[in-house]
Formats: C-alpha cells, sequence, structure tokens
C-alpha cells in the first residue's frame, strides 16, 4: 500500500499538481573532505600524487635553530600522526600491500624543519606565524618563528588521511604558504560561573591550537565565585571560591600558562572591575559599594570608586598576578557596572555634588586610577563601556567590542586611533547560533563596508569568541565550544573569497573532517551540520 502512494505522489508531481517528494538519501549530510586543512591556508596547491605513512620509516629532522617548544613539538606531532588518525587495529603488516596506479610515489621519507631565528620563549601580540611547508617524500618545513614552525606542523598533521579500508595514512604532494590575517585570535573562558578544571583547561589549549587560534583569554573571576589563589590575599578564594577543592593555585596557573607556552597560545587574565566584583565582598566588604533603596542598604554593588582601600587592594593583587602572567596585555575588564548602584549611595551622591560629577564621571574616575595600577611594561585590554565612558586610555589599549550596534562602535573606536578586538558576533553562550551564523562575521569587511577605508579597518586586529559559564560546566564545554569556534578561528586566520557573509560550499564537508579530527585527538566536539559520523 505504500509503494503504491508514493507512487501516485510522485505522478501528481509531475503532473502538476503541487505534490512534491523529499527524498532522503542514506549516508551524511556533508561527506567529509580526506586531508583538507582548517583553518584554510592563504595559498595552497595540492596534486594528486599521494605517498603512504610508514610509522617506523618516517623521519623528522630539525636543522639551524632548536629549543625545547620544538623539541616538544615533535615528539607531540608524531604521536598525533601515529595514534591519532585513526588508523584500523589490525597488524601493521597488512598495511603494506602493492599499489599500481600512477599517482602512489611511495613512502614519506621524513619531515625536515628549518628554524632560521632563535626561539622565543613566550608568544606575544607581535609574534610571527607564517610558515612555508612543501610535501613530498622528503618534506620541508620553514618558518622565522618557533610559532610559525607549530603551526606548520598543525597544519602537517592535517594534510594526512586515511584509507577506505583505514589501514594506511595517505598524504598528498603539497605547497603550503601560511599565514594568518589577524594577530589576536582568542576563546574567552568564564570559570567563576561554574569551574573549570585544570584538566579542562588543558584541553581546551589543546583544542585552540588544533585550530590555530593564538589566545586564552582567561575570565577566572566574576560576581558568583573567586577561584583565583591569592598568595597575598587567600581569603579572598577562601571566603570566594564555591569551594575550597575549586581554586587555581599558583602550581596550577603555571602549568598552564607553560601548556599553553608550548602550542604558542597566549594566556591573558582578566580580573573585571569594578563591576562583576560581588565574590570579592565576601572576604572585603569594604571595597564595594553599598546600594540603597528608599534610604535603606539593600546589599553590595560595584567597587566604591572614592576609597584608598579599594585601589590599594587592586594594586596588590594585580602585583601578585602580573608577576606570575608573563603575558604583557592585562583585561582589566569596565563592563556593566552598575551606575544605579552608585547614585543611590548618599556618600557617593555627596562626593558627585561637591565634585561636580555625574554616576558615569564615577566610572571614568575609577577606571584613570586603576589603569596606572598595573605594571609600567603592561598593556591594557578594556571592554567598550571604557572607551565610551571617554576615559583617557593609553593609544596601545585594546578596546574590544561586545554589545549590539558593533559597527558603529567599531569605527568609533578606530577613528579614535585605538585598535579593536572583535567579539559581538561570537558569543558562544548564543545557543540559537549555528557555526554558519559565525562564519559570516567578519570584522574587517563590516568596517570596510561601510567606510570605504581598508586603512581603517586594519584597526581591527582580531577577535574572540567568547565562552560565558552561566549554562555550561566541565561536561558540556567542549561540545559547546567547538565546531562552532572552528568558523571564527577559520575568519580570523584564513584569506575571505567572495562575499564574508557567505559559507563556501566546501567548508560544510572540510568542517565535518575537522570535527572528527577533533574528537579522535581527544576533544568531544559536537556535529557541525546534521547527520554524519566519525570513525575514531
Amino acid at each position: 500500500m505504500l509503494r503504491y502512494a508514493l507512487v501516485f505522489v510522485c505522478i501528481r508531481s509531475i503532473w502538476g499538481f503541487g505534490y512534491h517528494v523529499n527524498i532522503v538519501k542514506p549516508g551524511p549530510l556533508y561527506p567529509p573532505t580526506k586531508g583538507e586543512v582548517w583553518p584554510k591556508p592563504q595559498n595552497e596547491r595540492k596534486e594528486p600524487i599521494y605517498y603512504s605513512f610508514d610509522p617506523g620509516h618516517f623521519k623528522v629532522k630539525v636543522q639551524q635553530e632548536t629549543c625545547d617548544i620544538l623539541t616538544n613539538a615533535v615528539e607531540r606531532y608524531i604521536y598525533i600522526i601515529k595514534n591519532k588518525s585513526g588508523l584500523h587495529a589490525r597488524d601493521r603488516k597488512l598495511r603494506a600491500h602493492r599499489r599500481t596506479d600512477d599517482v602512489y610515489k611511495g613512502k614519506i621519507n621524513q619531515l625536515m624543519i628549518t628554524l632560521t631565528s632563535p626561539c622565543e620563549e613566550y608568544p606575544h601580540f607581535d609574534m610571527i606565524e607564517s610558515y612555508n611547508l612543501s610535501v613530498a617524500d622528503t618534506s620541508q618545513l620553514t618558518s622565522t618563528s618557533i610559532w610559525g614552525v607549530l603551526r606548520g606542523l598543525e597544519t602537517f598533521s592535517q594534510l594526512f588521511y586515511l584509507s577506505n579500508d583505514r589501514n594506511e595514512l595517505y598524504i598528498n604532494k603539497t605547497d603550503i604558504i601560511d599565514f594568518p590575517r589577524y594577530k589576536h585570535r582568542g576563546i574567552l573562558l568564564d570559570t567563576s560561573r561554574h569551574y573549570a578544571t585544570t584538566s579542562t583547561i588543558l584541553k581546551l589549549l589543546e583544542s585552540i591550537s588544533i585550530n590555530k587560534m593564538n589566545v586564552f583569554h582567561w575570565h577566572i573571576v566574576d560576581d558568583q565565585s573567586f577561584p583565583y589563589q591569592s598568595e597575598k590575599f587567600p581569603e579572598i578564594s577562601e571566603r570566594g571560591a564555591y569551594d575550597s577543592s575549586m581554586v587555581y593555585t599558583k602550581e596550577d596557573i603555571l602549568m598552564i600558562i607553560d601548556f599553553a607556552r608550548n602550542r604558542g597560545i597566549r594566556v591573558i587574565p582578566e580580573f573585571d572591575v569594578p563591576g562583576h566584583t560581588a565574590s570579592w565582598g565576601l572576604a572585603y566588604p569594604g571595597v564595594l559599594t553599598e546600594c540603597y533603596n528608599q534610604q535603606q542598604m539593600v546589599g553590595l554593588g560595584p567597587m566604591d570608586p572614592t576609597k584608598n582601600i579599594t585601589y590599594k587592594l587592586l594594586a596588590d593583587l594585580f602585583a601578585e598576578v602580573q608577576d606570575l602572567f608573563p603575558e604583557r596585555y592585562f583585561h582589566v575588564g569596565g563592563d556593566e557596572v552598575e551606575l544605579n548602584c552608585w547614585s543611590s549611595n548618599p556618600h557617593l551622591r555627596d562626593y558627585m555634588n561637591k565634585n561636580k560629577l555625574k554616576v558615569s564621571d564615577l566610572h571614568s574616575l575609577f577606571m584613570r586610577n586603576v589603569i596606572p595600577l598595573l605594571s609600567n611594561s603592561s598593556k591594557v585590554i578594556v571592554w567598550q563601556e571604557v572607551f565610551d565612558e571617554k576615559v583617557p586610555l593609553s593609544m596601545d589599549t585594546l578596546v574590544q567590542v561586545w554589545k549590539n550596534g558593533w559597527v558603529t562602535e567599531m569605527i568609533s573606536v578606530l577613528k579614535s586611533g585605538h585598535s579593536v578586538l572583535f567579539s559581538a558576533a561570537w558569543y558562544l553562550d548564543s545557543l540559537n547560533q549555528k557555526w554558519t551564523d559565525l562564519y559570516k562575521q567578519d570584522p574587517r569587511g563590516m568596517v570596510l563596508d561601510a567606510t570605504d577605508n581598508s586603512s581603517l579597518a586594519e584597526g581591527v586586529v582580531g577577535g574572540e569568541a567568547c565562552m560565558w559559564g552561566e549554562m555550561i560546566n566541565v561536561r558540556s564545554v567542549m561540545a559547546r565550544v567547538w565546531p562552532r569556534a572552528c568558523a571564527v578561528a577559520e575568519r580570523l586566520w584564513s584569506s575571505v573569497e567572495g562575499s564574508y557573509y557567505i559559507v563556501p560550499a566546501e567548508a560544510y564537508h572540510r568542517i565535518e573532517e575537522h570535527t572528527c579530527r577533533m574528537i579522535r585527538r581527544g576533544i568531544d566536539s559536537g556535529p557541525p551540520s546534521g547527520p554524519g559520523f566519525c570513525v575514531v
């Protein structure tokens, strides 16, 4: 009966009566590519000539400069290629069968790595990440920087793909010249709303490196909890952390920084002030403002901008944090300050009247006093409200744009001479956004469309995908970040071909392969686009 009904519907459709048959084909919605790189390289020429990989035969040779970062990376990537590429768990001898096709050129023998300049100790804002890679029986990877070598090794590992029977790894003859479009390519993780274990952060760093991103923006404390364990002020985390087990010790932080360093990732700490500081007040209520409703105190709000104790605490804490983190940039926040609390406080109202200030001037006053507390070598990142309140900022301050109306905001910041970090369209806690929605956003493209000024658009130095922690925990964070943040990674690394708001058809297939690649490496990524599968 069903068979006849289907035939009837098909005939009615042919006769033009408006019926439509939706035929679902078996198999994945977007079959994955084989040996394609994410994010897409700037220049890539791949030939049908291919080589096979024999773990016992392949060697890596380092020429000219070397260091512990390079030694560690070579060991790590050899392990990844050998053990995380999805090879079938059969006896390796079965893989060495004879081929007769003309495009097979034998085994890949070795990778020659040429690092032409001494290694830098830590990644930094102006680090060089460009590299040249030529894949043949003897492959060549060349860069002037250790960070470029790391990016090239990641690309090299992604070029391998499985034979159809999963018994062998192949790699095609390929030439790549590659470099990033943007200097700052980051992931923000909020570890206050839900505590993230150190192992979770390390896994996130691994996934950041797989996607050639180079910044871990650590929003480490907030209203809900204070998991940073200060040696100068241990009572803040003792009272402000969710639990004594949910803190980051000095040893934890140093391990995270070193893990990131080995992957060319900068770790930028954020201590968001004067708002988002309720957890500080459990140990130091005196630094927070008493909020009033009809002359009755109802709770504590932002830090009090008129008390010397506020700045003394921040000066000592920031000095400790900056001694611990080698990164020159420091994020002081400055967003979402509850101005109504300040305006409700009798002491602050008297202060404003006496000094002829508006409540927004208190925000400016606070930030003007806080920023100089950082060390002289520091550079500052602020959320856009600090700029909007017309706080005097040094020209090397980065303004992070996160609100609606972001094109107008970016143009305003850029015309002032400051550089922009873009996050507004890349909030990962917005569950209704697909990876394609994030892919269609390019901050320089938006500025260029609005102004037709390419030099102004160049002032956008990068961006971040932001994973706020209200609705994620260690069990769900990876699937919330990936593969959606892959879109941000490619936008910030790769050239834009055609209109930036169009997703290339091939990207749907390439992200399927990349998602499976991450899963094989232990990253619990969600599916990108619909029905499909991963061989792990």
